[in-house]
């Protein structure tokens, strides 16, 4: 009795440190450019593919924006609940072959994630090869 709990103790333990280094879950993005926080942002998996959607936007005087420069079916919608990252696959240590949109912008451009540690999110998003880009770097919310 006593190994079949320590067992599952084991299997428990495991399963959150996998989590933690793991790129789902609740990011806060940062602006590369003034290095204020935005938005949080939730990074999940659909059909083998991550996808990042926006919970919520920090700035008060932006929380009820709608993205007007968006194009098809992202048009006009609200910010707070656009799907901002868009079918990333995993390949090796980052996540790559989708894309990020800037809602700002309304522009999509090509994207990679990798974790720089657990609580650190490189997002990449860039146009052609990705030395034309802009890089930054979120952090997890706890």
């Amino acid at each position: 009795m006593k190994y079949r709990c320590l067992i599952i103790v084991l299997l428990l333990l495991a399963g959150t440190i996998s989590a933690q280094n793991s790129v789902l879950g609740k990011w806060k993005s940062i602006d590369d450019e003034t290095g204020k926080a935005l938005a949080i942002v939730e990074i999940f998996e659909k059909n083998e593919k991550i996808y990042g959607r926006v919970l919520e936007v920090l700035n008060l005087k932006n929380k009820n924006h709608i993205c007007s420069k968006c194009a098809d079916e992202d048009k006009d919608k609200p910010i707070i609940g656009l799907v901002v990252m868009k079918g990333l696959k995993k390949d090796g240590n980052e996540y790559n072959g989708g894309k990020i949109l800037d809602p700002k912008s309304g522009k999509l451009y090509k994207c990679y994630i990798n974790l720089e540690d657990e609580d650190k999110l490189k997002v990449r998003g860039y146009i052609g090869i990705s030395l034309f880009g802009r890089t930054q770097y979120w952090h997890r919310v706890k």
